[in-house]
């Protein structure tokens, strides 16, 4: 046990000093002072023996489980509907995607940074935000929750009702190619990712502090709006742990054709967000205020 509690906001237990994810990065120095923080390392083999680093996997987990249900759950109700003028329609769609991921970084931001996103996790490592541990049991963690939360949406839908309407599951709509899918899902999975890195940047929020920055409102937002503007193309994946939820609890060839978009994509797009954030935002000069 440790001796003491271990800061997690970032996802890299031991290094408290380093650059919080979520949250905690906006009362970090008080928007008065600036200290660059180091990158996490590769392999942390300390952090298998953290109780803290097993606590975010389990609220990665718990996180991507709830997002699956309320948003999969939704889908089923919009499709279900004789008309969309009788349900939420797909604006309700999308305010269910981001109005959850809002809720739930802010729930977890503190325990886990509150990824709740293979993508979100994989640009943020390649930023050396948080170990090469850390990423995979993340990883691991979200796309266990989301085939539960997703299996939980089945179960109540009923297998036969849950497979007429596709079961949630992301695939390129008709009318669009592969290309366009594969584009989609990289713009707005780099939506997403970008807004993460401007959101929790304690550099800028150190820098611009007279901006108040809530970092899951943005990040919510950009999630909805992806959502408004690609849900009719792919059904807006931008997260491989929703996609791969869904895809094996609905198990047809609908949802496993086009899969790999919906990897290689979010992927691409996050790698894409990384970079740039790297290359062009954190090269803005600091001036303490």
């Amino acid at each position: 046990m440790e001796g003491k509690e271990q800061d997690v906001s970032l996802g890299a237990n031991k290094f408290s000093e380093r650059q919080p994810i979520g949250t905690a990065a906006q009362s970090q120095d008080d928007g008065k002072d600036y200290q660059e923080p180091p990158p996490a390392p590769l392999f942390e083999p300390s952090e298998l023996t953290s109780w803290s680093f097993y606590r975010a996997g389990i609220a990665e987990f718990v996180a991507t489980f709830l997002f699956l249900y309320i948003t999969i759950l939704t889908v089923m109700g919009v499709l279900r509907s004789p008309s969309k003028c009788q349900s939420v329609g797909i604006q309700g769609i999308a305010w269910a995607f981001g109005g959850m991921i809002f809720a739930l970084v802010y729930c977890t931001a503190g325990i886990s940074g509150g990824h709740i996103n293979p993508a979100v996790t994989f640009g943020l490592f390649l930023a050396r935000k948080l170990s090469l541990t850390r990423a995979l049991f993340y990883i691991v963690m979200q796309v266990l929750g989301a085939i539960a939360g997703a299996g939980v949406v089945k179960g109540f839908e009923g297998k036969t009702r849950y497979g007429a309407l596709n079961g949630g599951a992301n695939f390129v709509a008709k009318g669009y190619t592969k290309g366009d899918g594969l584009g989609a899902e990289i713009v707005g999975t780099f939506i997403l990712v970008y807004t993460v890195f401007s959101a929790t940047d304690a550099k800028r929020s150190a820098r611009d502090s007279h901006v108040p920055i809530l970092a899951p409102l943005p990040i919510g937002f950009a999630v909805f709006l992806v959502h408004l503007a690609t849900i009719p193309i792919t059904g807006t994946g931008i997260n491989p742990a929703r996609s791969l939820g869904a895809a094996i609890i609905f198990n047809k060839d609908l949802g496993w054709d086009d899969h790999w978009i919906f990897w290689v994509g979010p992927f691409i797009g996050a790698a894409l967000a990384a970079l740039y954030h790297q290359v062009v935002i954190r090269a803005i000069p600091f001036k303490s205020k």
